[in-house]
């Protein structure tokens, strides 16, 4: 028996070398023509994509049989030794994965935003009930809620505290829910505060002059309706004895006052609140009211013995350039404190943001298991 031809021979010298029995006729050792050969490898290719993937084993055992045809050893059946090319896999349809989001930095946050946010808001509600109470306790059943409250301290409390008290409860909820609705809500209102904040800064700095004349001018007002508001009595006392200090720029000021001027026919004509005395309690428990009755009368020296001579607006000048530094750390401190705040809430979105993100790209029960069915198959 003749051996089989060896690779690069021509299909016809290779049947000439067999025997006649063995022999392929002439037509069918012919080369196809070039298109028969286009349109095979099409259907080749097609009915290879209609095919389920090759696993590892099928392959291998394909690239067997090349390797043998290649060297001649395959079964000599009549045919030319066809060269088998093995198909490449295709990857098989596995879920994509995602990684995901740091966990634990998002919690830190999600508890640091939290808490913080909760000590501010327990602060706005005591400033809110603060102010609650005390215009409660003010309420006359004459005036009732009318003409004081435009400019009525405790409004300010009250609208402060409110306004201070929903932005952080929308900070708490949104934190712990992880809601990013009320997160973004608290975010846009604490720029649009530090935005205020830089514009209220930047007015100070430029009208720095025309806002001490103001104060000055306040100062008066406030000597001028001292009975007229229980809170603004209680305020200037507050001044007056913290500064140690009587009237605006001296304690003639009082003079202004219809209560105090000595032309006034009441008793206390002549007269000055019991906040300018050095000594208002003269060594008793109770404040003494009536230490400043007649000290208009006086000489400044006699006077000085028992009033503060000096006004508070000078004192008061002093006070704020001594302590301009100190102002202005805590106002930096705010500062920082809300944008570490924002920040926070910001990092937060962001995570909330990649966990939606990674839901949404990942295929469900059903789609995953209609993509690995033709595998498990094969």
């Amino acid at each position: 028996m003749v051996a089989a031809p060896a690779s690069g021979f021509e299909p016809r010298a290779a049947a000439a070398c067999l025997p006649k029995g063995l022999a392929t006729p002439a037509s069918a050792s012919a080369p196809a023509s070039a298109s028969r050969r286009r349109r095979h490898r099409r259907s080749s290719f097609a009915a290879r994509l209609r095919q389920p993937p090759t696993s590892s084993a099928s392959l291998n055992a394909l690239r067997r049989a090349n390797t043998q045809a290649k060297q001649g050893s395959g079964p000599a059946n009549g045919r030319a030794h066809a060269q088998v090319e093995p198909r490449s896999p295709r990857p098989r349809p596995y879920p994509r994965v995602w990684a995901r989001p740091p966990m634990l930095r998002s919690s830190c946050v999600k508890y640091l935003t939290f808490l913080s946010n909760f000590l501010f808001s327990l602060l706005a509600l005591w400033a809110l009930a603060a102010g609650l109470w005390g215009l409660t306790v003010k309420r006359s059943p004459e005036g009732g809620w009318g003409g004081a409250l435009p400019t009525d301290p405790m409004l300010g409390l009250l609208l402060g505290g409110l306004l201070v008290s929903v932005v952080t409860l929308s900070g708490c909820l949104g934190a712990l829910c992880k809601n990013s609705c009320l997160l973004r809500f608290y975010c846009g209102a604490v720029l649009t505060c530090l935005a205020l904040e830089a514009l209220a800064g930047a007015l100070v700095v430029a009208l720095w002059g025309p806002l001490q004349d103001g104060l000055k001018y306040t100062l008066h007002v406030a000597i001028v309706h001292y009975r007229d508001d229980p809170d603004l009595c209680f305020l200037l006392d507050q001044v007056q004895l913290g500064l140690q200090c009587c009237g605006a720029v001296s304690y003639q000021d009082w003079q202004q006052n219809l209560y105090f001027n000595c032309s006034s026919p009441g008793v206390q004509a002549c007269s000055l609140p019991a906040s300018c005395c050095i000594n208002p309690r003269e060594e008793g428990a109770l404040v003494n009211t009536q230490c400043g009755f007649g000290v208009l009368h006086l000489d400044p020296d006699a006077a000085g013995q028992v009033v503060y001579l000096q006004g508070c607006w000078p004192v008061l000048q002093q006070w704020l350039r001594g302590n301009m530094r100190a102002i202005g750390s805590c106002a930096i401190t705010v500062a920082v404190i809300q944008g570490t705040e924002l920040l926070w809430a910001a990092c937060l979105l962001r995570a909330l943001a990649v966990q939606k993100a990674a839901k949404d790209t990942e295929p469900g029960p059903l789609e995953g298991a209609s993509t690995t069915l033709p595998t498990e198959q094969s």
